[in-house]
């Protein structure tokens, strides 16, 4: 919707889908979109190099969220949210439904 104005689908993609699920990694941020894993862990390498966003490692994992500490961090978020506001309903819902299993066997949902 507006890669032209990032640069790229792959960074716009990152950004909204960090945007609307707190945060994320990158092969998950791949899957969800269909993607290769390369181009995304390419976006995020440079987003975090750039300073918009911030990474911690989890176990083996590197987990990546907008940087609290970004300058333009709100008008970011205010992009953000018109592009998810314009998206198509059926992506905007895959989007912010998110389901993991539960843990136990009997574990209600």
């Amino acid at each position: 919707m507006i890669e032209s104005l990032f640069g790229s689908e792959n960074k716009e993609r990152v950004l909204v889908y960090l945007f609307t699920r707190k945060s994320g990694y990158a092969r998950e941020i791949a899957r969800f979109y269909g993607t290769e894993l390369t181009p995304v862990q390419n976006q995020l390498r440079k987003l975090e190099n750039g300073g918009v966003l911030v990474s911690q490692t989890v176990g083996k994992t590197r987990v990546y969220s907008l940087n609290p500490r970004f300058p333009f961090l709100r008008e970011l978020t205010a992009l953000l949210e018109k592009v998810l506001y314009f998206m198509p309903d059926g992506e905007k819902e895959k989007l912010l439904i998110f389901r993991t299993r539960p843990r136990r066997t009997n574990k209600t949902i």
